[in-house]
This record gives C-alpha cells, structure tokens and sequence, in this order.
C-alpha cells in the first residue's frame, strides 16, 4: 500500500477532517512532544478493539486518554487526590501520564480491565488542535498508545509511523505529520491512587519535580524498579494494588538489531554516546547526542537508522544520573531484553 496516501499536513481543515475520523471510528496518528500517538475515540469498543489490532497490543494493555485540559479529569477520573489536581496543573500540558480512579466513562476496553485510568494533557500545538477540535463536536477524549506495532521502538516522526504502520491502516486512517518530536522518550507515568505519587514509568518529568510539584521530600516519591533506582516494596504492607501501564514490559522499545549496554564497541557495530565520547574505528556512530535532552530526542530514530542500515548490534554507552537520563536507561534496559 503506498504510505504517503496516510500523510496529512496539518492545516486547519486537516485537523478539524481528522477529528471528524476519529468521531466516524477511524484511526488518526498524531504528534505529541513525546512521540507519535495512534489515537481513537477513547469511547468507542469497536475503534479501540481496531486500534488494538493495528498495533498488535494485547487486550489487556490498557490506553492512555489524551484530553485538551486538566477540566476534563472530572470526566475521566473519580475521587482525585489533591496532589494529582497539584501536578495537573503544574505539568500539564507537559510529558506526563496521571493514573487515576476511574469514571464510568471509562470502559474496561480502555483500562484493561483494570479500576484505573490514564490520563493526559500533551504539550504539543497539533496534538491539543486535534483534542480541541474533537471535543468541540462532542468528542470525550482519544485513546492514544505510540504509532508503532507492539514492543517496536516508539516513532518520533510521521515517516516512522508511516513505515511501521502503513500496511495495518485503510480507508479513512490518516497521519498528521507535525515533524519532530521534542522530548523524544514516553511520558512520566504516575501512579495516583494512593496517599501518595508513585512513579511506574520514567520520563521528562522526574520524581524531584514531582516532589516539588506537590511539595513533600523525594523520599516520598515511591518509584518502581526505574533505572537505577530500587523498586519500593512498602505497597504490599499497605494494600496498594499493582497496576499495569504502557512500557511497562520487560522486553519493549526494541529494534530489530541487538542492543548492548556500556561496552567497547567494535568493527561493524552501531555506537551512540554521548557526542564527548569519541568513535572507535571502524564503528558504525549512529548519535552523538550533546546532553540528555538531545539524547532522549534522538534515541529511537539512531536505533531506526541501525535497523534501516541492516546492523546487527548497536552499542550504547549510557547516561548517567537522575532527569531524563532515568527514562533513557529505562528504555534502553527494556530494548537490551
């Protein structure tokens, strides 16, 4: 199928044509400062259930619902804590999944069964035109996972999604293309169904400014087995239930080629370090990112290149510390499984 029929610049009537889709049942991919999401009415069984089967998602993997503003938690959400309304209105729009009680609007389709919902407000000037536009004709929200075939690398452009998902999409199904991404890595997902945050997935928004967001000490933001970070234990003492989210798998976010962590690279393989790091010869550098930020953006587009190029391992020399490098060594550990 050729993949350029599935491209839309986004104009004004695109957005407003692409909205109109989502309310007919279509799928429209849409950019996000994270990455490309593979959006549906997040009300609608039969369009998720489609959703799903594009990517290859198992059933009870659930979605995250993308809405234009923090107004529209009341709908999705009940019994919000004070501290999620807290970062809500600190983060948001911004990289960051809250993972809240459910509503009734909220349907096990898109919960995975599960008494929880995500939610959240994206940080990208298509993405909340495309909600705005959505909800304007009675649209609730759009169940959003990344554009990509399950357990593949995110995409990062509308050309990658084109190439993962070209062949899965028919009549009706539409890309946006809004360039680039900013950020690069999957939103922060916080768990808030508890007294008190917990962090199930890393990204741009760390647990220090989660702590200062909410204001409590970052010994109280509970992590799970995030990058370097040992995984809290205290839950089972205090009867808070495990909850499944996006990413969260152990073996996710990989190319086709292998991925080896922190060491020596040799002939032939793909390298990406940091740009003060230098290339052995004869290795194949695929990024040479010049701080974290940069490293997240262009991290699943360098391993997209080493696939592109039929490279068999790409080494990564991984950054250190806390911020974003978390979720970058996060991603990268999942796509080493």
């Amino acid at each position: 199928m050729n993949q350029s029929q599935f491209l839309s610049q986004c104009t004004a009537d695109a957005l407003h044509d692409a909205a109109k889709k989502l309310a007919q049942g279509a799928l429209v991919a849409f950019p996000t400062e994270t990455v490309y999401g593979l959006g549906v009415d997040a009300t609608n069984r039969n369009a998720v259930t489609r959703m799903y089967a594009v990517k290859g998602r198992p059933a009870d993997h659930p979605v995250i619902v993308h809405v234009s503003s923090m107004q529209a938690m009341g709908h999705w959400a009940s019994d919000i804590p004070d501290y999620a309304i807290a970062l809500a209105r600190k983060y948001w729009p911004g990289p960051m999944t809250l993972i809240l009680k459910r509503s009734e609007l909220a349907e096990d389709f898109v919960t995975g069964g599960q008494d929880s919902v995500g939610l959240r407000v994206p940080d990208h000037k298509v993405a909340l035109a495309l909600l705005a536009a959505f909800e304007f004709i009675g649209g609730k929200g759009v169940a959003a996972p990344s554009a990509n075939r399950f357990g593949h690398l995110s995409p990062t452009s509308a050309s990658a999604v084109s190439d993962e998902l070209s062949d899965y999409l028919g009549d009706g199904d539409v890309i946006l293309d809004g360039g680039s991404c900013d950020v690069g890595v999957e939103s922060t997902i916080i768990d808030c169904t508890g007294a008190l945050p917990r962090v199930l997935r890393p990204g741009a928004i760390s647990p220090a400014m989660i702590a200062d967001a909410i204001g409590v000490s970052i010994e109280q933001i509970h992590t799970s087995s995030i990058g370097n970070t040992e995984s809290d234990s205290d839950f089972e003492e205090i009867g808070r239930a495990e909850i499944r989210v996006s990413g969260s798998l152990e073996n996710h976010y990989a190319p086709d080629a292998r991925v080896l962590l922190d060491v020596d690279p040799t002939t032939g393989q793909g390298f990406i370090a940091l740009a003060s790091i230098p290339t052995p010869s004869g290795v194949i550098r695929l990024g040479a990112p010049i701080n974290d930020e940069e490293f997240a953006r262009i991290l699943y587009a360098s391993l997209r290149t080493a696939d592109e190029q039929g490279l068999a391992e790409v080494v990564v020399a991984q950054p250190m510390g806390d911020g974003i490098a978390l979720a970058i060594r996060d991603r990268l550990r999942r796509a080493a499984n």
